[in-house]
């Protein structure tokens, strides 16, 4: 590995673990703005920084500061009879694996050096011109004519350049094995959680570790089935293989319905959030696992399960939403084309076809946070006996029964003729036209609920509100922040 090779692995280490951390701390302010709006609450408000008589607030934002701050001043409490190594241990198993699998995530197309731009010698009448050290050289009279012009060239829509360096990937760690390596470091937050609860000297404790722990293992087996299908389709356990066969067909949402939702059910329950946050259950185990930790440790798992909806979203774009695909566009453009007819094409620079496909991967992993989060403020908590039920008895046979039902359409696709091919070819480019249209839709129409005020309706419910009502309503002061 050369020096360039490096460098390019340490800014990958730093775009990925940066976006992961930063969205983390987001989510808990969207944590709590979104449920304040849900509950018609004003939400958070408090924090503060005063300049003089000027308060800047930005709705919120810097309460996931000050959090931040005060976790690592709070008191660093351990239980005199708990096991020190591994009470102090537990926290970075919980955070250590949500970071290590970020590594084989692809959030771009490989990038080839070469065509990213070039210094070109523009044609000029009588004269051959030649790039010598930065100037247009006559080949006959070795006089210099003019400077070169810079030009961003197109890429070919298939296979790499490598004449002048090697290519880049917008991955990590490139490896053969894929999605075994995410399962891998997916299933050793099963440990973290399991050693925090014994290693704590608590019995609400432990008992919330043994719950994380059933539930984390019967949801990593829907979850690993319901991958099967997929990769029956892509043909490869590789991400980038995955993406790259969406690109060119239609996106795994279309080919895997059922297994989007499996693996999405699955991936709120391995987070342990509402409406699976049965082993840090208030109501019942104080705070499950993590209740004898404090400060710094706290906020380790506490920021853990944050960084696991974002691991988990990037896992979700990745496999059915595309990656960083985007309708029509592929290596070397835009394609608009239906079926064998080809109604728009146009060449787009190397550089802003990797920027436009960097933009749609974050972009799409924000929208599934967004929905993770929606979700956590929308469901009420399961019973614990649901909670296993719903794993083994509902979304383990419905895996089970979409790798059959995957089986079976495979085999009987590929047997089916070229007529069957092409009206699947058409079904896949009608698929990206409606997502082409839908994610120009939804952006406008959410920005346009977002500036649009919402008329409340005054509903009386109850026979005090209806006396209250009748006396001319209650008088209440203003909110104070």
């Amino acid at each position: 590995m050369n020096g360039t090779q490096i460098l390019w692995t340490i800014l990958k280490i730093l775009v990925m673990v940066g976006f992961l951390f930063n969205v983390g701390g987001l989510l808990t302010w969207v944590d709590r703005r979104l449920s304040s709006m849900i509950q018609d609450r004003v939400g958070p408000n408090r924090a503060a920084l005063k300049i003089g008589k000027f308060e800047l607030r930005v709705a919120g934002l810097l309460h996931t500061a000050a959090d931040g701050v005060k976790f690592f001043f709070k008191e660093d409490f351990m239980p005199p009879k708990a096991d020190k190594l591994l009470f102090s241990l537990a926290p970075i198993l919980a955070m250590v694996p949500v970071l290590a699998l970020t590594a084989v995530v692809p959030f771009g197309d490989t990038i080839s050096p070469s065509q990213l731009w070039r210094h070109l010698c523009a044609p000029s009448a009588g004269h051959a011109l030649q790039l010598v050290d930065g100037q247009c050289i006559d080949s006959v009279t070795k006089a210099v004519v003019s400077s070169p012009h810079l030009v961003f060239p197109a890429a070919s829509r298939y296979g790499i350049s490598t004449l002048h360096s090697a290519p880049i990937e917008l991955q990590v760690a490139p490896l053969n094995v894929g999605i075994l390596y995410v399962f891998a470091m997916a299933g050793q937050g099963i440990v973290g959680a399991a050693i925090a609860g014994w290693s704590s000297d608590n019995k609400f404790s432990l008992m919330g570790a043994l719950r994380a722990a059933s539930q984390m293992v019967s949801y990593e087996v829907t979850m690993g089935l319901s991958l099967i299908g997929a990769m029956m389709i892509y043909g490869s356990v590789r991400l980038e293989d995955m993406i790259r066969w969406q690109g060119d067909n239609c996106w795994g949402i279309f080919v895997q319905p059922v297994a989007f939702f499996l693996f999405f059910a699955a991936a709120v329950a391995e987070t342990k959030r509402i409406p699976f946050d049965l082993p840090e259950a208030e109501s019942e185990l104080v705070s499950g696992y993590f209740t004898e930790y404090s400060g710094m440790k706290f906020g380790m798992f506490y920021f853990a399960e944050y960084m696991e909806i974002v691991t988990s979203s990037m896992l979700l774009v990745t496999i059915f939403l595309g990656g960083w695909q985007l309708p029509f566009l592929h290596r070397d453009g835009i394609t608009i084309a239906l079926g064998d007819t080809v109604h728009f094409a146009q060449k787009l620079p190397h550089i802003w076809v990797i920027i436009f496909g960097v933009l749609a991967f974050f972009g799409k992993v924000l929208a599934m946070c967004g929905l993770q989060a929606f979700v956590r403020w929308s469901l009420p908590r399961f019973r614990y006996d649901q909670l296993m039920k719903l794993g083994w008895t509902v979304l383990l046979p419905a895996s089970l029964a979409n790798i059959l039902a995957t089986g079976v359409l495979w085999l009987a696709s590929n047997g089916a003729g070229p007529q069957v091919a092409s009206a699947l070819k058409l079904g896949a480019d009608a698929s990206q036209a409606l997502v082409a249209v839908l994610l120009t839709v939804l952006p406008l129409w959410a920005v346009y609920g977002f500036f649009t005020r919402r008329e409340h309706d005054r509903t009386v419910i109850g026979t005090s509100g209806a006396m209250a009502e009748a006396a001319g309503g209650t008088k209440t002061a203003s909110m104070q922040a």
